[in-house]
């Protein structure tokens, strides 16, 4: 749902909604009558602000929302595959922390 019915549908008013994400009226007013893009950093509060009923991928469809949506178990991350067919990277697998070497490690080795 884009915002334009999500205000008509609803019982909220514009002011409100600009009131919960910290900005002025006529940005909202902007962004539901199109004059203005959202910006893809406000779609994540305009969701949860709207409970769900204006989606990131309604306001912003340019922008790949699987990244941010991936839900991980306690074993392994549930990642869906990219849309053009490349791997997802595990940035604690590609970058994993370096261990400590053990006490006395240097001693041994000299």
């Amino acid at each position: 749902m884009d915002l334009r019915t999500y205000f008509e549908t609803t019982r909220t008013r514009q002011v409100d909604l600009a009131r919960q994400l910290g900005v002025v009226t006529v940005v909202v007013s902007q962004w539901t009558s199109g004059v203005r893009q959202v910006p893809a950093e406000r779609c994540p509060a305009i969701e949860r602000a709207t409970a769900g009923q204006v989606r990131c991928e309604d306001l912003r469809p340019d922008v790949d929302w699987a990244v941010l949506r991936c839900v991980c178990s306690d074993q392994q991350p549930a990642m869906d595959p990219h849309p053009g067919g490349r791997p997802l990277i595990d940035p604690a697998q590609a970058f994993p922390t370096p261990t400590p070497a053990p006490e006395g490690a240097e001693q041994e080795a000299a």
